[in-house]
């Protein structure tokens, strides 16, 4: 039987970052050069920097050209809310909280939008273990 979560990992080509960080020492800022050297099209989506591993940032999901697979969550659990329903309207597939970051609320409008939703899991380490990480 399929692992559910490495057929989303492997099913996956756009991650949207929110909360994405140029700052070398934020968790956000390493788990995207882990996503980029897996082969991800990563946006950075932070309305405060410019690029973040070379990659320009957009300011919210809407930004985002194309399709989104992910969006990667990097966010205060009191914000989850909103990026869910920011993702349901650009139409993301699925909406991934990172380790620490639950949000009923979150989960809720993820799920009645139709997207897949993770919560309280690093994307990254999750990528790294499914042997993606380059």
């Amino acid at each position: 039987m399929a692992d559910p979560m490495n057929e989303l990992l492997e099913g996956a080509r756009r991650i949207a970052v929110v909360g994405a960080s140029d700052d070398t020492s934020r968790d956000s800022n390493r788990v995207m050069g882990v996503l980029l050297r897996a082969g991800y099209d990563v946006v950075p989506v932070n309305p405060s920097v410019d690029e973040v591993h070379g990659v320009p940032a957009v300011g919210s999901l809407e930004e985002v050209d194309g399709e989104i697979d992910i969006v990667d969550v990097f966010r205060r659990p009191e914000h989850a809310p909103d990026i869910a329903r920011e993702a349901v309207g650009a139409g993301a597939k699925t909406v991934w909280l990172q380790e620490g970051i639950r949000s009923p609320q979150a989960r809720e409008i993820a799920m009645e939008g139709g997207l897949g939703y993770v919560e309280d899991l690093c994307l990254g380490a999750t990528v790294e273990h499914a042997g993606l990480g380059g």
